[in-house]
């Protein structure tokens, strides 16, 4: 059962960041739009935006990498039980 958690938290933790990720991608692209329009300076913040984003679009894609590891390797294993 701990392994099953374990796995849970991995994919929960996935999802909120990649979800964390394209909540600040359309965010930069609205910022990037509503700068142009108004004919504001904006590379410095959709930069930093853009770089945030990228960081937990990792964060999640490591995380799912890492339970695919766990349900590949259990699954070889065979300890994966009733």
């Amino acid at each position: 059962m701990p392994q099953l958690r374990r796995r849970a938290e991995l994919l929960n933790r996935a999802i909120l960041y990649s979800t964390t990720s394209a909540i600040l991608t359309r965010l930069l692209v609205i910022v990037a739009f509503v700068s142009a329009y108004f004919q504001l300076r904006h590379e410095y913040g959709v930069a930093v935006l853009f770089i945030v984003a990228l960081g937990f679009f990792t964060a999640g894609l490591v995380n799912l990498v890492r339970e695919t590891w766990i349900a590949v390797h259990e699954y070889e294993s065979g300890s994966s039980g009733p």
